[in-house]
């Protein structure tokens, strides 16, 4: 299962009209969950934005296409000045796009892996490079919010980041969450499924009852969100294990299926087939 970001990107947006503007009728829509901090969720993955004073702190940047949306959404939510920090979660095209666009002349901060990658990606614009980048933890201290940058060892890929809004008791959890649908796991980026699960064992462990969580994907959540996921994964790795214990091929196990209570995980990109796929081949014994 080895994809490009490109790739990725195009997979993604499969669903999408084919028009000569791909996001002329996508609109970047707010949810407020804490003072002066809101989630937007556009096309490709979610963003955060946390704005004090006259400083705007941007937790993604989804698409160039979208960047003067975003820009027009951050005004109107109060910003007085453009984007003044900016946080990639991972490489991904649709967390990673805008970065040129929104922030070439300010700070974008990723983990050391992420600036490794972009820089092997012959068409990612310079501009938007991570120019601050770290290795295991960084802490940003705004007024009034404590921002924790905490890195998780590889599962979604080899760069994925956790930010946390402490005061907020808020957390994005970039793509180690695609909330109520089948994870996407990028081997070809240092992804493990087995780290996947792990990671969502050790977040889960570190919210409390009442926390909010950003999806890379999908809804606004809470800790209950991340424990149906994790079971989720839990129980369909089992269901595929059985299915290797009985000796079925990789497409016996895809006839066989993991059954109706799964169907609503199922979508675009990461249908019931990719699941099965990426289960039968996961590093689990």
């Amino acid at each position: 299962m080895k994809y490009s970001v490109l790739a990725l990107c195009s997979l993604l947006l499969a669903s999408m009209p084919l028009t000569a503007d791909r996001f002329k009728d996508v609109q970047i829509n707010e949810t407020k969950i804490g003072d002066n901090l809101y989630m937007l969720a556009g096309a490709g993955g979610n963003m955060a934005t946390l704005l004090v004073d006259d400083k705007v702190m941007l937790i993604d940047s989804q698409y160039i296409e979208l960047a003067e949306k975003v820009k027009v959404k951050l005004s109107q939510l109060g910003a007085k000045s453009g984007v003044t920090t900016l946080i990639n979660t991972h490489v991904h095209g649709d967390h990673v796009g805008g970065n040129s666009a929104l922030a070439a002349n300010v700070d974008i901060i990723a983990h050391n892996n992420v600036r490794t990658r972009l820089l092997q990606d012959s068409a990612f614009d310079p501009a938007g490079l991570p120019k601050t980048t770290f290795t295991n933890q960084l802490i940003l201290n705004w007024p009034g919010m404590t921002v924790r940058l905490e890195y998780m060892p590889p599962s979604h890929t080899d760069g994925d980041v956790v930010v946390w809004f402490e005061q907020a008791n808020v957390v994005h959890f970039g793509d180690l969450l695609f909330e109520g649908r089948f994870p996407y796991i990028d081997i070809s980026k240092g992804g493990s499924v087995k780290g996947y699960i792990e990671n969502t064992r050790t977040l889960l462990s570190m919210l409390k009852d009442d926390t909010k969580v950003i999806p890379g994907h999908g809804k606004l959540t809470d800790k209950q969100g991340v424990q149906r996921s994790l079971d989720m994964m839990e129980a369909t790795l089992a269901i595929v294990k059985q299915f290797k214990a009985q000796g079925m091929t990789e497409e016996q196990a895809i006839a066989t299926g993991l059954g109706e209570q799964y169907k609503s995980w199922h979508w675009n990109f990461i249908t019931e087939e990719r699941w099965i796929k990426t289960l039968y081949h996961a590093d689990i014994n």
